[in-house]
């Protein structure tokens, strides 16, 4: 039997003050040595094999997840765990270090105001409708898009191609299973068409549809990838909270290879706190955090 079924509804650290040799920066109450050095190497290593531009003030974060993988792999130090991942430069760890590294901030209809301009545009373009949604995380964005198609075009009409560089998140979206809490501000009619309420050991859960799931496929991918395999053009491409952890050089390079890839008169969707028309003179703005290809780059005809 289904476990779902249709729904009807650190404390301070005291010592002697740092010298210049002190660059080690050694917490004694820690299980690790991360030294300056090893900072900046990690800093290094994830612009270079995903594009993130780490501040000097992300040094917890990178200690407290990175720690995990020392203890899980028995390493004394992170000397150790740093040549450990340059010993090899197809080793499977590679794959742990970026997801761990990787911020996953997202919920179902994160910034509302740009689902119903969503839903406008696949009415005037008309079925079938694609869309291809950059950072997936654990699926609450591309099964939001998927129901703002389906609302407004009707089931199967519109089809989500939904990436992530993080496999680990991607597992999460592709089980479409989702706590009471995160889909709280879903409305009634909503989790009612779009999703299974669990039962027994899944009470307190829902999962979303197989009708839905099916219009989603679920890909890693690595922005920074010389090719993304990605040989069909979109409606729409949402592209929100990704480009701030990106430098300004790497945000335009990325910007400039969405440009094949949109039809005319497709919509790019920024996040609230990225603005593109500094970055590149390929996307001029429709809308709040919403925008379209350049009339000058509209004009010269893609494939």
């Amino acid at each position: 039997m289904t476990p779902f079924r249709t729904a009807a509804s650190a404390p301070a650290h005291s010592g002697p003050a740092p010298t210049p040799a002190a660059l080690l920066r050694r917490d004694d109450a820690r299980d690790f040595l991360l030294t300056e050095r090893d900072f900046e190497q990690i800093r290094a290593l994830i612009h270079r094999r995903a594009g993130i531009s780490l501040g000097s003030h992300k040094r917890e974060m990178v200690y407290s997840r990175l720690a995990r993988r020392l203890r899980t792999l028995q390493l004394t130090d992170f000397a150790s765990y740093l040549a450990l991942l340059e010993a090899d430069d197809r080793s499977p760890e590679w794959e742990f270090f970026t997801n761990a590294l990787t911020t996953n901030l997202t919920s179902f209809f994160r910034e509302a105001h740009h689902f119903p301009l969503l839903a406008e545009h696949a009415k005037k373009v008309g079925r079938p409708y694609s869309v291809w949604c950059s950072a997936a995380s654990t699926g609450e964005e591309p099964y939001s898009i998927a129901i703002t198609l389906a609302e407004a075009l009707g089931d199967r009409a519109g089809t989500v191609l939904a990436t992530d560089i993080d496999t680990q998140v991607l597992a999460k979206a592709r089980s479409g299973v989702y706590s009471a809490d995160q889909v709280a501000r879903l409305s009634p009619e909503r989790l009612k068409r779009f999703f299974l309420k669990g039962t027994g050991p899944r009470t307190g859960s829902v999962k979303v549809k197989p009708e839905l799931a099916a219009t989603i496929a679920f890909e890693p991918l690595n922005l920074l990838a010389p090719d993304w395999g990605i040989r069909e053009q979109f409606d729409a491409i949402f592209c929100r909270n990704v480009m701030i952890y990106f430098d300004k050089p790497t945000q335009g390079r990325i910007l400039e290879r969405f440009v094949p890839l949109l039809k005319p008169h497709g919509l790019l969707f920024a996040g609230h706190s990225e603005n593109f028309s500094y970055v590149t003179r390929a996307f001029q703005l429709r809308g709040q955090t919403v925008y379209e290809l350049a009339q000058s780059v509209a004009s010269r005809g893609r494939p």
